[in-house]
């Protein structure tokens, strides 16, 4: 067990990690051109954030995450998702006083107790944004174009949009009547969850995925058609803004998100390249979640986005990524004295902002040459003692196999042209 990593987690080795800064690389380039910030959030918090913030009758909160208690007795979390982190830390840091929308991303690993398969896992990493201070529409349509764009960048085209909108407080208590009125002959047909759901709050039941329950909330009443007015138009508004945008867009009623949090526009991006677990991200509206973990009433809209499902469909869709250019010289050398002026040459080349590696476990120069291929070098030369000498050596490019002399003292110059 020791030499093994713990179920659901995954160590990412240095013949793929050029994948994920790439992925990192393009994440803040977007979030420049947009005008987010980023955040960095603690990876745990107090337990009671994630039970108000997510919702204590999710099932992230009531089975899936990793509660522990400190020294001091306090119940202590991993994040498991990065919004409420972030919430936390607009109210604690006083950012209501600044310039609104404020506008933050993250990149960060999250933890939940999952049943593990292709694309889920318990340590996983997520890339969200959240936009505080904004109403409209107008916002909401930002932040989807902003995810729309990162795919088109990223090549990804075998994503589509749906939308749905769960309404507010207001028009959802009314609707909520009409559902458990639909709900009540069928209890005896959903699931035990579900059951649990109809008291504390059945809208979760439209979100289960267990087929008994599917087949029930397949026929029951839309919240969509039974928004209030206010939320009737904001929904027609984001629409109005995806349609100038060009971006296409399905509305799916079923889509009510996993949180509690939500509320007015809800929205995934889905692929159907990466199996059962289609959902490659998704987001909407929490214009309470401020308000209800401590702080003055904000609207708020975000995203999140797992990263490993995201490298799933590119690999899926065939997407290469480029990989880093490699070493930019290898310097054999033969004995001690060549060793010694190699290791300060080494040295000079790198101040000067060049890659560059020497050997340094006594291998032949054959050997040494064999390594720098493997190293990817683009240029080698061999030193001894007729090299330090001479102050000349033969540079050689190592993918043509042209071989050049050339001055020592030349070398930064020449590997800089």
């Amino acid at each position: 067990m020791l030499t093994q990593a713990p179920k659901g987690t995954k160590d990412i080795l240095p013949s793929e990690i050029h994948k994920w800064q790439y992925i990192e690389k393009e994440i803040a380039k977007l979030c420049h051109d947009f005008g987010y910030k980023e955040i960095r959030i603690p990876v745990f918090e107090h337990t009671e954030l994630f039970q108000r913030g997510v919702g204590d009758t999710t099932d992230i909160v009531q089975k899936e995450m990793y509660t522990f208690l400190d020294k001091g007795q306090r119940s202590i979390t991993l994040r498991p998702e990065g919004t409420a982190g972030v919430v936390r830390s607009y109210i604690e840091n006083g950012m209501a006083s600044l310039p609104q929308p404020v506008k933050l991303y993250y990149n960060i690993t999250a933890y939940r107790y999952e049943n593990v398969q292709k694309g889920r896992y318990r340590e996983f990493h997520q890339f969200g944004v959240e936009a505080f201070g904004a109403n409209g529409p107008s916002i909401d349509v930002e932040i989807i174009s902003m995810l729309r764009l990162f795919f088109d960048r990223l090549g990804i085209n075998q994503v589509s949009l749906n939308i749905n909108s769960i309404g507010c407080p207001v028009c959802r208590a009314e609707y909520n009547k009409k559902l458990t009125d639909y709900l009540r002959p069928n209890l005896d047909k959903l699931c035990d969850t579900c059951n649990t759901r109809f008291e504390r709050n059945p809208l979760r039941i439209i979100d289960c995925k267990e087929d008994s329950c599917k087949k029930i909330t397949a026929s029951a009443p839309a919240l969509i058609e039974n928004l209030c007015d206010d939320c009737k138009n904001h929904f027609e508004g984001l629409k109005a803004g995806l349609e100038n945008l060009g971006i296409d867009y399905t509305i799916d009623k079923n889509i009510v998100r996993g949180l509690d949090y939500y509320t007015k526009t809800v929205f995934e991006f889905v692929s159907s390249n990466i199996g059962a677990q289609g959902t490659v991200c998704g987001g909407g509206r929490y214009d309470g979640l401020i308000e209800a973990c401590g702080g003055k009433p904000t609207p708020g809209i975000g995203f999140a986005i797992g990263l490993e499902r995201l490298l799933m469909v590119m690999e899926n869709q065939g997407i290469e990524i480029p990989e880093p250019k490699g070493l930019d010289i290898f310097i054999a050398a033969i004995g001690d004295k060549a060793n010694m002026y190699a290791e300060k040459m080494v040295y000079e080349l790198r101040k000067e902002g060049l890659s560059a590696q020497k050997d340094l476990v006594g291998k032949s120069i054959k050997a040494q040459m064999k390594y720098a291929d493997k190293l990817g070098a683009k240029y080698s030369i061999v030193l001894g003692d007729d090299e330090i000498d001479s102050g000349k050596a033969v540079l050689k490019n190592m993918e043509t196999g042209d071989q050049k002399e050339i001055s020592l003292d030349t070398l930064i110059s020449r590997l800089k042209m």
